[in-house]
């Protein structure tokens, strides 16, 4: 396949996911992030590798745009740093939250291309089951099955798979058209 057909394929990818992406959701999660702010509660962002970029950025929309109290723990690579040199990396995320006292009227939001499970994203796995202790609102914005996130998830867009060569960066991409969609609908 030759550059002009690739980008005619991604492109036909990307409108096939504009139309079928579940969004009664997204609403879902709009509806949710309301009562957070409404609550005067947090929304804390989780994601690692390109998802953790993603969360920094979002951590921004939210805050500025969007008016919630908002954190990426990736956003502090020292803390980050130190607590996988000397505690793992798959409680990086729990004992984060943990710290900033999560509670009830927070939201924990998690970018992930897989959502974590047994054997991937472990910090993400844990923190789920945390923010699920401690009653706080779970959303995930997910692709292939959507993994643990889906499972616990309030609300879960689950970003289609419409390639398998290109789940990653469609995943990845989606991420930020969805949660530029709802920081957009907070402020309707």
């Amino acid at each position: 396949m030759g550059i002009p057909e690739y980008v005619e394929n991604y492109l036909q990818e990307t409108k096939k996911i504009a139309e079928t992406v579940p969004q009664e959701e997204i609403v879902k999660a709009v509806e949710i992030l309301q009562t957070v702010k409404k609550n005067e509660g947090r929304l804390f962002i989780l994601g690692v590798g390109g998802s953790a970029a993603n969360a920094s950025h979002a951590v921004n929309d939210f805050r500025k745009i969007g008016g919630i109290e908002t954190y990426a723990p990736t956003d502090n690579v020292s803390e980050l740093t130190a607590r996988t040199n000397d505690e793992g990396w798959d409680t990086t995320f729990t004992e984060w939250l943990k710290t900033s006292k999560l509670s009830d009227k927070d939201c924990v939001m998690v970018f992930s291309v897989g959502g974590g499970s047994e054997n991937t994203s472990q910090n993400i796995v844990k923190a789920l089951k945390l923010a699920k202790e401690r009653k706080s609102g779970i959303i995930s914005i997910v692709s292939r099955n959507g993994g643990y996130s889906k499972e616990v998830s309030d609300a879960c867009v689950l970003v289609p798979v419409v390639s398998e060569d290109r789940i990653t960066p469609h995943a990845e991409g989606w991420q930020g058209v969805i949660w530029h969609l709802i920081v957009n609908a907070l402020t309707r």
